[in-house]
């Protein structure tokens, strides 16, 4: 069984559609792609929940790897949003040459990815990032998801694409698009926000379509590796 981690059910529902014989229990959704047994769970964003569902995943289903995978924000401006990357920080060195024989169509970027505690939304903060860790792009799971799978010796591949940028960053504050405590957006909070600035409904649809095409852009890679790994 391959099993894949992603953070939210709105970052797999393009790979949930894709499978058969699909069933939900909780967190893990079970079926089959390509005729190959898969397993995606959903993290959650960030570490809060990460350890133990990935503890689960591992205990449960016993995967023989882990494509960790998602979303990430670049913290340097020559990584643009629709760039599929390649942790190579975070990844099993054998797993990382097939991926990249796999996926050398689509031009994935190798790359050393950070993993932070709090939405990233700043440039000096995207900055310091790269200064201090050397790192080219950042995301808020990957770090834990290979600590737990490092110590059942599970290999792990890092695949994630950029949706935003120092220069494209989000279109509203981070607090407003996503509550990490609730793990959910608060649409009251959301919608006071645009009352209040209207001029923001466009970036904010502007940044929905770019979600939308690299999760559609994420989920074909997915899917390649799945077939051959």
């Amino acid at each position: 069984m391959i099993a894949i981690t992603l953070a939210l059910p709105t970052e797999s529902f393009d790979l949930r559609h894709q499978l058969r014989e699909a069933r939900e229990d909780g967190s893990l959704v079970v079926g089959e792609l390509n005729n190959r047994a898969i397993a995606i769970l959903h993290t959650g964003v960030g570490a809060r929940d990460c350890n133990e569902r990935i503890e689960t995943l591992l205990h449960k289903e016993r995967p023989r790897l882990v494509i960790s995978s998602g979303f990430a924000g670049a913290v340097i401006d020559n990584l643009q949003v629709g760039d599929l990357i390649l942790a190579e920080n975070f990844s099993d060195p054998q797993l990382l040459a097939s991926a990249e024989r796999i996926l050398i169509e689509r031009k994935p970027r190798l790359v050393k990815l950070f993993t932070s505690t709090s939405i990233v939304d700043s440039v000096d903060k995207r900055d310091e990032i790269a200064r201090a860790s050397g790192a080219a792009a950042v995301d808020m799971e990957t770090g834990s998801i290979v600590g737990v799978c490092n110590a059942h010796g599970v290999p792990v591949l890092s695949l994630r694409v950029i949706s935003d940028t120092p220069a494209q960053s989000f279109p509203a504050p981070p607090d407003v698009l996503f509550d990490i405590e609730r793990q959910r957006t608060s649409y009251g909070r959301l919608l006071a926000y645009l009352l209040r600035r209207p001029g923001s409904i466009g970036p904010l649809l502007h940044f929905a379509r770019r979600i939308r095409d690299g999760r559609a852009k994420l989920t074909d890679a997915i899917v390649a590796l799945v077939k051959e790994l």
